[in-house]
């Protein structure tokens, strides 16, 4: 019953209200011009010597072809012309050989003929030899690929993520702002990350540029100063590396949202004086998550798996255990993070670390992977292990270890490198680190759908029960893979014939929520989320009332999406729905059936 081409015309032309991107409250211009020039100036300072050298050996012949005296049939003498001789290098230089013209030459003539023909030839070998390098040349193609890149990056009409390193959450980030059409930039220090992009098959054409991102004209370059620019991404590894792209971020467009991975509290620290970034740091989110996990497990079961983002799997529903001793080894950043998070749940821990701790001498010096020290442990009385070292392979062989002698202990590990993924994948974990996805998600749950965030963090205060019921409907709905979540603006132009309708106020969620075909049943769609003059209605039911300029957090099948964008744009779709009245589609046919309908006549007042 939908009118799918109503809809699209609605969605092309209708009427737009999506903000434009904002101008620039404060544009501190970038020079990058020196940078689109650069191969002008690789190519006339390469080619100087060759040119110049064959533009000697053209005009040596030339002259000299000119002074050379001769006769004509008659027996007259002459002197070639300057053009004349120019015309006949021409094309002895070009190895067309039309003649000898005018006249035919003397012995004179075609001597210097015959030694111009090997000057012009040693004269262009240089000259081709020469170009020839310049194109294998770095420089020369580093330039041509920053060209190619800063044109692309200008014809962005479309508003665009910069992604300032490209390792494995910018690999995973990309993936998933793709197959929603999000637009993104990269920019890397490595030509290897930057040359596999090529090897991904994007839906759109990821413009890449291999490049410091410390240095603010090649940020400039890669779009931060671009208007339709509209949030930075600092994703190196390198938390020093990471300041420098808020800083220069902030600094330069402060109006621009920036997203951070930081590790260490001192940068994090350092970060927060330049405007307001968002900073995610994954050790600091691994404890918070365990912490959520002991505390309520559905909960953090729904959270994990909305920030997995679509397709991914239901996860399983970890239950650490909430009293008794833990294990960890390794004593870092991570380890730190982890044990005061444990400590704050009220569970004692038990620390190994090669290099031991100043600040805390109840550490277990030495490697845990060493038969003698792990049994100072005392593993067989524990509940949890964490392997938390900064190596794979020590992590999986410490996990094997203690399984051995405790089968029954909670085992969560952190995983270093993505090659080890199988691996880990393979050890069946309670629990698992990867600090590039915990950023990843993170980012991908802020950035996405903003609503998706703001649903995320009222997750923990909702309860486990709530979280658990919430995870059965989403199951019910969308099964054991997440599908899409998108968020829908009950404003004139995102839902033109639904705000018709909200000006009575009785319009309800169940009722929008039906099958455009068959209104009896309902769609396949769970409303997570209505954000109502900043407050946010979690989960409402289907008697919840919707009103004007009301934004909707959604998860549902793509098919149902589509059907409930019928509900939205088309007014006899909605008019079905809602009030199961039938109206023509098209406005020829409305008009019509109007003018069949008999015309009621008002009453005439009694006398």
């Amino acid at each position: 019953m939908s009118n799918v081409l109503q809809v699209f015309w609605k969605q092309i032309f209708g009427d737009d209200d999506e903000p434009r991107p904002p101008r620039l409250r404060r544009r501190i211009e970038v020079d990058n011009e020196p940078a689109a020039t650069a191969t002008i100036f690789i190519v006339m300072r390469r080619m100087r010597a060759p040119l110049i050298t064959l533009i000697v050996i053209f005009s040596v012949t030339v002259v000299g072809m000119s002074l050379i005296p001769a006769v004509d049939p008659e027996g007259r003498p002459y002197h070639m012309t300057i053009f004349e001789s120019l015309y006949f290098m021409s094309y002895t230089a070009s190895t067309i050989g039309y003649g000898e013209l005018p006249y035919p030459f003397n012995a004179d003539q075609r001597m210097w003929a015959t030694i111009s023909i090997y000057l012009l030839v040693i004269g262009w070998a240089y000259a081709i030899g020469s170009l020839l390098t310049l194109l294998q040349d770095r420089s020369f193609r580093s330039a041509l690929a920053l060209q190619r890149f800063r044109r692309k990056v200008r014809r962005l009409r479309e508003p665009f993520l910069l992604f300032a390193g490209y390792g494995q959450t910018g690999e995973l980030l990309g993936k998933a702002f793709d197959a929603m059409g999000q637009q993104f930039v990269v920019i890397d220090v490595k030509s290897d990350r930057i040359d596999s992009l090529d090897l991904v098959a994007f839906h759109a054409d990821v413009p890449a540029l291999t490049g410091d991102v410390r240095n603010p004209h090649h940020l400039a370059v890669a779009g931060l100063d671009n208007p339709y620019c509209s949030g930075v991404l600092a994703l190196t590894s390198d938390d020093e590396v990471n300041l420098h792209v808020t800083m220069s971020a902030a600094l330069l467009r402060p109006e621009l949202p920036v997203i951070a991975r930081v590790v260490s509290p001192a940068i994090e620290y350092r970060m927060q004086a330049f405007g307001s970034p968002s900073l995610v740091n994954p050790f600091d989110r691994f404890g918070d998550h365990l912490r959520l996990a002991l505390r309520a497990p559905a909960s953090y079961q729904l959270l994990t798996w909305l920030e997995s983002g679509p397709g991914a799997p239901r996860p399983r529903r970890a239950r650490p255990p909430t009293k008794g001793r833990w294990v960890l080894a390794g004593y870092g950043r991570f380890g730190k993070e982890l044990v005061t998070d444990l400590q704050d749940e009220g569970l004692t821990v038990t620390i190994v670390d090669p290099l031991g701790s100043a600040d805390n001498p109840a550490v277990i010096v030495g490697d845990a992977s060493e038969p003698a020290i792990l049994k100072q442990t005392d593993l067989a009385t524990a509940v949890g292990f964490v392997a938390g070292t900064d190596n794979d392979t020590t992590n999986l062989s410490l996990v094997a270890s203690a399984r051995r002698i405790n089968p029954t202990l909670f085992v969560a590990a952190r995983q270093n490198q993505q090659a080890s993924a199988p691996l880990f994948e393979a050890m069946r974990l309670d629990s698992l680190l990867v600090p590039t996805e915990v950023v990843a998600h993170e980012m991908y749950a802020r950035l996405s759908t903003p609503l998706l965030w703001r649903f995320v963090q009222e997750i923990p205060a909702q309860g486990d029960d709530w979280a658990a019921k919430v995870m059965e409907r989403i199951t019910a709905s969308c099964g054991r893979r997440l599908q899409e979540l998108w968020k829908e603006r009950l404003v004139a132009g995102e839902a033109p014939a639904l705000r018709k309708c909200l000006a009575a106020g009785d319009v309800r969620l169940g009722d929008v929520l039906r099958d455009p075909d068959d209104r009896d049943r309902p769609l396949d769609i769970v409303a997570l989320l209505v954000l109502r003059d900043d407050h946010a209605h979690l989960t409402p039911d289907p008697d919840f009332l919707l009103a004007a300029d009301d934004e909707l957090l959604l998860a549902g099948r793509s098919t149902d999406r589509r059907a409930l964008e019928g509900t939205l744009y088309d007014d006899a779709v909605c008019e079905y729905v809602l009030h199961d009245r039938h109206l023509p589609s098209s406005w020829v046919w409305r008009k019509l059936a109007r003018a069949d309908q008999p015309r009621v006549q008002p009453p005439v007042p009694r006398r």
